[in-house]
């Protein structure tokens, strides 16, 4: 068969075609849902609700001291919907004078940024050569171009998510950044769409309409139906330069068949069976009685059969070796033949040899030297090899006169079920059929070896480093690559036939190679003798595999084969980010193309992220009805119309009822509007380079609760700062107060962490140490300790000034994770002082550790956790005793002077932070005073706060009575279970110590409230027994 020298083969830069114009921007109005009064009043009782919980569940001992939002299990209420509503022109900037919406809402914070990103050219290489933190360096990706017939999925948006966030922090911190956009023209999938359509829509099929004109209707469907990828990846904030957009110019699925099962299939008749082994007997030729039985899911290549092969050390044919077995249909003398590939324990030991329609069988007889007989032809029929009882006849109708002929020949020796991996095509329905034909192949040996060399030598970096195995296996093994496909869409292979050597009679055909026909004939023409205007050339119809048009992509999109400025600047590329699943299809074709073609690796450094799967684990599979659209998350999505998108697929009604059944158990109520922000920020904040990534929707969720924390903390501080507030610079502040002191040094670590993240590429630490930043260290505790600090008068300098660092640099930081979010709260900010400030937080400097670092005191964190771990006693003792509204006074003693002098130095934060009163300090040695309860802090210090005139022990102690009766219950069904084994058994014995420890501090509090009762009697009540 012919075979394709690389070496020579410099195809021209084919398909690249402009990008389609940005959709017009539509000016959005404010728009409420339905019965929002009722909505509210849902909402805060719902909120009260989650305070009741929160509030049991610190009286049970069990509240999480961090608790992940990946854990986080928030019912779904719907949301009220502000829409963004002043008219803005389609690529100006969103209008920012107005103040902020009372409560985060995606949809007006998404909108208007993105076309405004795009028409200023941030996104642009060029725009941020110009920027005061460019660095010189460059960094370059291209994104796995996707099907142009479909659209993205989940696992396409963690591609997204990861890629776009290192793009945008590389893009901040000044390097020069190129991110290519563009699709896969997917030559069978999309071939398969028009067809149908032309089909449907005017009763055509494509052989009545010439090549160039069915090309033309391809290229009118992608035109008009081909954009929705790149919408998707608009709604993602995906920061691709799209000026530089490129177009690259069938699966088959292999399904199990535990046994017998009955297929419908197109353009048969009948339903036919699978999963069955047929039984038939070869007669030995000259013994009468003597036959050798062979096995075979598919009598219908019986007339195809040229040999019946045997293992050589199988003692129940050696005495048949070179023997001769007459044909169970024809008669005609077949060999038996021994191979070392045939499996002896596998039916009878014997094999039929069929190479015209089976892979393994045609390398079979290509070692023995056998001529292949094609006994089906292209449309699935029978040739005319099989004679005329046969020819004609549809592949499997064949199958069963085959069957019959074979019983009345008294040579069918029955049938079993035969569990089997039967080949369908994805596009069709249809079972795959294997034919032999004359096809191009790409040798790959030197390619595959230079590829391999390649990581061993460390030139070539694959993360995580577990896939290097994969890699050197399949470059040791592999093959040559048939690159032909029997297609019309696609790059058509540059091949021709000289047609006057052919006519020759020539044992092999004359082909020559080039660029453009004229080159070809000139090849031709040398290689002839003869004139080149006298030579008719006829250019092979095959087409190129997608997976060798995809693989020339990180070079051609920027202009291979011609030398242009971006390929020299940019190429090689950076960095290669997609999923594992295309490490071999797709990465190592790249490499073994881009060091042929270019002379270099076409990356240094490869990311590999897991696959995505739902929160069962499952495989996402348009079958189970777990596949989700982006955007359904992003903006959701009602039940029904979820339903309606699987109706309106291609499922057959079996797998639609399964799959719609899982939608409405797994989206009882649709899919909330979570906003591109928290998907990105979820799906980042996976360890997405080990092990599969198990996603839920209400996880997404969760982080939209996150952005609507950070939302109203930059409501919170933009009122702090007022409108005539004027930033310092931020080497001139200088905290006056230990907590000004400790937000800013977790906001210099929050920086060292994420400059770590991203420099290993580990977004999960970045998301991480943002999320602790936001919530717990800002949210949670500073900005709750200065709330009353800034109500003092005189209003203290400094704690504003603090207030604007955080927010300025914590959304720096968030920008390349959540960066619509991000703009939209970093406009509203004061301009930062020193000279004009970027216009966009996409082009801001990132913060960098170094910047940063004169802030960062860990010591003092470390001081300052000690104070936190006594909040969270000082809140527990408070949930104990129920003073919801008290704030009760506190004495902290200690017996250690550094222990004290840490208390004395916070005595006014872990009064706030405890919901407290006065905090104070008692001497060591002094007594407690009388009716103030006591819990341990350390080994060396303790808390007592007071409780006369704050607990009534009368009410109180049957609450607790009842309280530690229905704790008690759940022990002692816990007791009474067997122990179980491995993650159940460790969350049991956990389970059984918080309910044991609750009950202790129970039983210590009603031992307290009467001796309270004891000490202070209260009028008419009589003292305890």
């Amino acid at each position: 068969m012919p075979h394709l020298p690389l070496t020579s083969f410099r195809p021209p830069l084919w398909g690249l075609r402009p990008s389609r114009g940005l959709p017009r921007f539509r000016p959005l109005s404010t728009q409420s849902e339905p019965n929002g009064s009722a909505i509210s009043r849902r909402n805060r009782e719902a909120k009260q609700k989650r305070l009741r919980e929160k509030q049991a569940s610190l009286e049970a001992g069990i509240a999480p001291k961090s608790k992940s939002p990946a854990e986080s299990s928030k019912a779904w209420t719907p949301k009220e919907r502000v829409l963004y509503e002043i008219p803005t022109e389609h690529g100006e900037k969103k209008d920012v004078s107005r103040p902020l919406p009372p409560a985060y809402s995606p949809q007006y914070v998404e909108a208007a940024w993105y076309p405004w990103w795009v028409r200023e050219g941030f996104f642009k290489p060029e725009y941020q050569a110009r920027l005061p933190q460019a660095t010189g360096e460059t960094f370059s990706m291209c994104i796995p171009p996707p099907n142009v017939t479909g659209s993205l999925h989940i696992g396409h948006a963690l591609t997204v998510a990861i890629q776009d966030a290192l793009v945008r922090w590389h893009r901040m911190r000044g390097d020069r950044v190129l991110w290519v956009p563009g699709s896969d023209h997917a030559g069978i999938a999309t071939q398969a769409v028009v067809e149908k359509q032309l089909w449907k829509e005017r009763g055509v099929r494509r052989h009545e309409l010439s090549r160039e004109d069915f090309l033309r209707e391809v290229w009118k469907w992608k035109e008009e139906k081909g954009g929705e990828i790149c919408e998707q990846l608009r709604a993602l904030g995906a920061s691709l330069d799209w000026d530089r957009e490129c177009f690259t110019m069938d699966t088959v699925e292999s399904r199990p068949l535990p046994g017998r099962m009955e297929l419908q299939l197109p353009g048969c008749p009948t339903p036919v069976s699978f999963g069955l082994l047929f039984s038939v007997a070869f007669p030995v030729d000259g013994e009468p009685d003597a036959e050798v039985v062979v096995g075979t899911t598919r009598p219908e290549t019986l007339p195809g059969d040229v040999a019946v092969a045997v293992h050589p050390d199988d003692s129940r044919y050696t005495h048949l070796h070179g023997r001769q077995l007459c044909h169970p249909l024809t008669g005609q003398l077949l060999p038996l033949i021994t191979d070392c590939t045939v499996q002896p324990h596998l039916g009878t030991g014997a094999v039929k040899v069929t190479p015209a329609h089976s892979p393994a069988d045609a390398e079979l007889g290509a070692r023995h030297g056998l001529s292949p007989r094609s006994v089906i032809a292209e449309d699935g029929t029978m040739t005319a090899l099989c004679e005329d009882w046969l020819q004609g006849l549809h592949r499997f109708v064949a199958r069963e006169k085959i069957l019959s002929a074979l019983r009345e020949r008294g040579l069918f020796r029955g049938l079993q079920n035969h569990p089997m991996v039967l080949p369908i095509c994805s596009r069709s329905g249809d079972v795959v059929e294997y034919l032999l034909k004359s096809q191009w192949f790409v040798r790959c040996r030197e390619m595959g070896e230079r590829a391999a060399k390649a990581v061993e030598s460390g030139a070539l970096d694959l993360s995580p480093s577990f896939h290097q195995k994969n890699w050197q296996h399949w470059f040791s093994h592999i093959g040559d690559w048939c690159v032909s496909r029997q297609l019309w869409w696609g790059h058509r292979i540059p091949a021709y036939l000289v047609v006057e050597e052919h006519a020759k009679g020539e044992t092999e055909d004359s082909w020559v190679v080039g660029r453009t026909e004229a080159e070809a004939r000139e090849v031709a023409a040398e290689l002839t003798g003869r004139p080149g205007a006298e030579l008719t050339l006829e250019r092979d119809p095959d087409v190129l595999d997608t997976w060798f048009s995809s693989a020339l992509f990180p070079f051609s999109a920027l202009g291979w084969p011609r030398e242009t400025p971006d390929l020299a600047r940019f190429y090689p590329l950076s960095l290669l980010e997609t999923g594992s699943d295309l490490l071999l299809f797709w990465v190592g074709r790249m490499v073994m193309l881009g060091t042929q073609l270019t002379g270099q690796l076409p990356f240094s450094k490869v990311l590999l992220h897991s696959m995505v799967r739902d929160r069962q684990g499952r495989k996402m599979s348009k079958s189970l009805g777990n596949v989700l659209d982006p955007r359904d998350i992003i903006s959701g999505m009602e039940l029904q119309v979820l339903q309606d998108k699987l109706r309106d697929g291609n499922l057959d009604p079996a797998e639609l009822a399964i799959a719609a059944s899982a939608q409405r158990k797994d989206f009882p109520h649709g899919i909330p509007e979570c906003g591109t922000d928290a998907l990105r920020f979820t799906l980042c904040s996976h360890g997405a380079l080990g092990g599969d990534l198990h996603l839920s929707v209400s996880e997404v969720l969760s982080f939209r609760h996150f952005c609507n924390k950070i939302w109203n903390a930059l409501r919170f501080i933009l009122n702090a700062l007022g409108e005539e507030f004027i930033p310092q610079r931020a080497e001139e502040l200088s905290p006056a107060s230990r907590m000004d002191a400790w937000i800013l040094s977790c906001l210099a670590r929050t920086a060292q962490d994420c400059e770590r993240g991203f420099l290993t590429r580990e977004l999960s630490l970045v998301t991480h140490a943002l999320y602790h930043f936001w919530l717990h260290n800002l949210c949670d505790v500073y900005l709750e300790a200065v709330k009353p600090v800034l109500s003092h008068s005189p209003r203290p300098l400094e704690p504003p000034q603090v207030l604007f660092f955080c927010a300025d640099v914590g959304l720096r930081l968030l920008a390349p994770l959540m960066p619509f979010l991000a703009e939209e709260l970093w406009q509203r900010l004061p301009p930062r002082p020193g000279g004009p400030s970027a216009p966009s937080i996409c082009v801001a400097p990132y913060p960098s550790a170094r910047s940063l670092e004169h802030w960062h005191q860990p010591e003092l964190e470390r001081r300052f956790s000690r104070v936190q771990e006594s909040v969270q006693v000082l809140r527990a003792l408070r949930a104990t005793y129920q003073l919801t509204k008290a704030r009760p006074r506190v004495l902290l003693q200690s017996s250690e002077p550094g222990e004290q002098g840490l208390f004395e130095a916070f005595l006014e934060p872990l009064g706030i932070l405890g919901y407290c009163g006065a905090v104070g300090l008692l001497p060591p040695g002094a007594a407690a005073p009388s009716g103030w309860v006591q819990a341990a802090l350390s080994d060396t210090s303790q808390a007592y706060m007071e409780l006369q005139g704050l607990v009534d022990p009368q009410t109180h102690l049957p609450r607790l009575a009842a309280r530690r009766h229905k704790l008690q219950k759940q022990l002692d069904g816990l007791l009474a279970q067997p122990p179980s084994e491995g993650q159940a058994e460790t969350q049991r014995q956990q389970r059984l110590s918080s309910l044991q420890l609750e009950l202790s501090k129970l039983d210590k509090a009603a031992s307290h409230l009467r001796q309270l009762m004891d000490d202070f009697p209260s009028p008419g009540s009589s003292p305890s027994p």
